[in-house]
């Protein structure tokens, strides 16, 4: 089947829902798939040995310079859609590029799919500008009721989704490498580097230290429990900007051990006792801690 998966997020990006979509790409090609994933262009790609790219242009996000939105680039797909025609249209993001895919294949008789993986209407909530969450509500909810169904990673999500008016929703879970993420890979020199011994409880944050991540919420979490611990915790946040440097600034006894991938990032899980994860607007990371025996308070 020639599939073409739309996303305005992916590898060399770092965050949840590139790696699922990594990961869903991954499987597609595995299958024998004939993919085509088309997303905005970084000044740091490799090119894919597993699938083509159609690289579009785009601009960095305000705060956040390692993300990228795509341009519309409506032309760009109906002519290269015309010359070889995908069997179907996979959409999974919700920005610009998305938004001109679904409308494109839907002009073209293009079937499109979708995917949901982040509440960012709730964004607004946390920057001052909660009137404007209704409207962002709407026009995710317009993107993906024009496709023939959107994928959710679990049923609570499609709950909340169909009570909001969202339609033809089945769910896709996000798996979890368990040959990656395994118990075995606790870190004893790992923890010496942050002050652990046997004895030290180790709380861990995983994701990007933004305002909607819910960042006061965990600092909160681990200050109470701090409070009431007999031995001093530590407190590990895994992760970057665009609030790193003021959290470290008022927190200098917290551990930033910025950006972690692979086997680092699963040292880490496996090395500690406790994951904090206050975010109500992303799904992927709470899986991963699951697999390597870290317990989370979600």
């Amino acid at each position: 089947m020639k599939i073409s998966l739309i996303t305005e997020t992916f590898p060399p990006e770092v965050n949840g829902a590139a790696k699922t979509l990594y990961k869903f790409a991954s499987g597609l090609s595995s299958r024998g798939h004939e993919l085509v994933v088309i997303r905005p262009r970084h000044h740091d790609d490799t090119p894919s040995p597993n699938w083509d790219q159609w690289l579009v242009a785009g601009w960095s996000l305000p705060r956040y310079p390692t993300l990228r939105l795509g341009l519309p680039a409506g032309s760009i797909l109906t002519e290269r859609w015309n010359e070889n025609r995908p069997d179907v249209v996979h959409v999974a993001t919700e920005g610009p590029l998305g938004w001109r895919a679904v409308e494109t294949a839907c002009r073209l008789g293009i079937p499109v799919s979708s995917s949901f993986h982040t509440n960012f209407h709730t964004y607004f909530n946390h920057y001052g500008f909660g009137l404007l969450s209704y409207a962002a509500l709407r026009y995710l909810r317009s993107i993906h009721n024009r496709t023939r169904g959107t994928l959710v990673p679990t049923p609570l999500i499609q709950h909340k989704l169909q009570a909001a008016g969202f339609r033809n929703l089945g769910i896709m879970g996000h798996g979890v490498d368990t040959e990656l993420f395994d118990p075995k890979r606790r870190d004893s020199k790992l923890r010496r580097r942050w002050g652990a011994n046997k004895e030290t409880l180790v709380l861990l944050y995983v994701g990007q230290l933004a305002i909607e991540k819910n960042l006061e919420l965990v600092v909160q979490s681990f200050e109470a429990i701090r409070q009431k611990s007999k031995n001093e915790p530590k407190f590990i946040l895994v992760g970057d900007e665009p609030e790193r440097n003021r959290l470290a600034r008022k927190h200098p006894e917290y551990h930033f051990v910025g950006m972690q991938s692979g086997e680092a990032l699963a040292r880490h899980y496996a090395s500690s006792d406790l994951f904090l994860f206050p975010s109500g607007s992303q799904y992927a990371v709470p899986l991963d801690t699951r697999s390597p025996g870290c317990p989370g308070v979600v």
